[in-house]
């Protein structure tokens, strides 16, 4: 005789759901449920804590939102910023590094420079009103390319370019002054020098 395939289900289902139900006791604590609130670390005497005054810089409304050139510094008219990137590199060959590729004269005209203290001031041909990019088929067959000095409005600004160390075996190149200006000097030497 054949048994019903709903007698041999109910003793199953009936042994499955005791097993189940019992797996509740085999579970453990977490230890983060018992976890409690340690006091703060201390620090020893005769060490300071790191000045902290600049880390908590809310920066203007707008500011680094990119534009239609893929500057990521124009925040207004005659804006002042500050932006910068880190190289994997010693202050002294970064240093050079830049001089080299400022040497070429298409970044902008280098006024003055610093070699104790490793800065650069530099005019800086740039314009406050974005340029469109051009297209595929309008870069291929128009030539030349449209440079921010070719923009409306064009005209000289100036940027204050330091290099800096940054940890043990890195440095930090940063420039300082109108954003345009400072968004062509960093996207320039960041895409030259390699820096991220």
């Amino acid at each position: 005789m054949k048994k019903s395939p709903l007698v041999v289900a109910l003793p199953v289902l009936a042994v499955s759901a005791l097993l189940l139900s019992g797996c509740g006791m085999f579970r453990s604590q977490k230890a983060w449920e018992t976890a409690k609130q340690e006091s703060p670390l201390e620090i020893p005497p005769g060490l300071d804590t790191p000045s902290s005054n600049a880390a908590l810089v809310i920066p203007e409304q707008g500011a680094n939102n990119p534009t239609s050139n893929g500057a990521t510094a124009n925040v207004g008219k005659g804006s002042q910023i500050a932006d910068g990137f880190v190289l994997n590199d010693t202050v002294e060959n970064t240093y050079r590094r830049v001089a080299q590729t400022l040497e070429k004269g298409d970044i902008g005209q280098v006024l003055a420079h610093d070699d104790d203290a490793h800065t650069y001031s530099l005019s800086v041909m740039a314009s406050d009103e974005p340029t469109g990019k051009k297209g595929f088929f309008s870069s291929m067959f128009n030539g030349k390319s449209k440079q921010t000095a070719d923009a409306p409005g064009a005209a000289p600004k100036q940027v204050q370019l330091s290099i800096s160390s940054s940890g043990e075996k890195a440095s930090e190149v940063r420039a300082q002054g109108d954003a345009a200006a400072v968004a062509k000097v960093i996207d320039t030497l960041k895409g030259r020098l390699g820096g991220g």
